[in-house]
């Protein structure tokens, strides 16, 4: 079990399947899981689940990750 909380961040992309569907694919930069789920809600639940279960394997993967500051993220126009 976590002690205190921990900010990891995630990105969440719209990607087109081979079949043509809409996926939103998230993929938590701090520790290089990635997971999916046909809405952003899915994605953003199942990319948590993914990240409790692989912390519960690794726990000390959480020693290079900043404890109590979320991440700051920017977007550029190009």
């Amino acid at each position: 079990m976590l002690k205190g909380k921990y900010y990891l961040d995630i990105v969440i992309v719209k990607e087109k399947l081979s079949n043509k569907e809409d996926v939103f694919v998230a993929h938590c930069t701090s520790l290089g899981i990635t997971s999916q789920g046909s809405t952003i809600e899915e994605a953003t639940k199942n990319i948590k689940e993914a990240i409790d279960l692989y912390l519960e394997e690794f726990p000390e993967k959480l020693n290079d990750v900043e404890q109590n500051s979320p991440p700051t993220f920017s977007f550029v126009e190009v």
